[in-house]
């Protein structure tokens, strides 16, 4: 075999065996906070509750459960279908408990 029809040494790498170089700027740092935000970042409007139906059907009454494990017993006579397992997010306001709807912290839906 010729000279110039040499296979390559061994160990050569090609360039896809190469590792991709760096960037030469360096990441931006964060800085620690000073200390717990003032106010919460995730306000919800007053009243409004998100949670999972519990007892649910064509109404009035349901039950929800919210995403901090409070029960409440929801009274909402135009409230239409509400699904079990379904996730929602209702404006709520304290009731009486004139009318029972079961297990929970009793709240009517707030008609919008």
């Amino acid at each position: 075999m010729p000279d110039d029809q040499q296979p390559a040494a061994s160990g050569a790498t090609s360039p896809a065996d190469r590792p991709t170089p760096r960037s030469a700027t360096d990441l931006p740092t964060l800085r620690r906070p000073a200390g717990p935000p003032r106010k919460p970042t995730d306000n919800r409007p007053t009243g409004v509750v998100a949670g999972w139906i519990t007892r649910g059907g064509s109404g009035p009454c349901y039950g929800l459960m919210d995403e901090n494990g409070t029960e409440y017993a929801v009274y909402g006579p135009n409230a239409g279908e509400l699904r079990k397992g379904e996730l929602v997010t209702l404006r709520l306001t304290a009731r009486d408990r004139s009318v029972d709807c079961g297990p929970g912290i009793p709240m009517r839906i707030i008609e919008e």
